[in-house]
């Protein structure tokens, strides 16, 4: 079976029923995608596929056959990170860190659908569940990433 995974094709031999996520994790070694639940419902293992955020702990492998994968080793490049990576940093919002890849995902397509989200966007979007409860940092950071894409000469920390 064929993946097109951030942008470049893998080709997988497993069961046709196992979830997206363990064939990230354990067949191509594409760790940052995370187990959180099992059950779909807190977002660590928050993907796109074909640029919607989608979980992926109960995705059978087949349902993204022919789709576009990006998964957060996609996002970015290192030493180069978007606007809502660096203001996640600017605005501290990693604590334990297990959810934030899952996060991440989760924003970016809020983003990419809605450029200037309010706190309402953010607040029925962001449905992920971060143990930490670093959810007011989220919102700023994605406030100010927000604020970065469409002025790109805006400072992260300014709201």
């Amino acid at each position: 079976m064929e993946l097109k995974i951030n942008g470049k094709t893998h080709e997988v031999n497993v069961e046709p029923g196992m979830p997206l996520l363990w064939v990230l994790r354990d067949v191509l070694n594409m760790t940052g995608t995370k187990y959180g639940c099992g059950v779909s419902s807190c977002g660590a293992c928050t993907v796109h596929v074909d640029g919607v955020a989608t979980r992926t702990c109960v995705l059978p492998v087949t349902a993204v056959q022919g789709k576009e994968i990006t998964t957060i080793e996609g996002i970015g490049v290192a030493g180069e990170p978007t606007a809502l990576q660096a203001a996640w940093v600017e605005h501290q919002v990693p604590q334990c860190g297990y959810c934030q890849s899952g996060m991440i995902m989760a924003a970016e397509e809020l983003l990419n659908n809605n450029p200037s989200p309010t706190d309402e966007d953010i607040n029925k979007t962001m449905t992920n569940i971060c143990r930490c409860g670093t959810y007011n940092r989220v919102r700023d950071a994605i406030k100010s990433a927000a604020k970065k894409r469409q002025d790109p000469g805006t400072l992260l920390g300014a709201l």
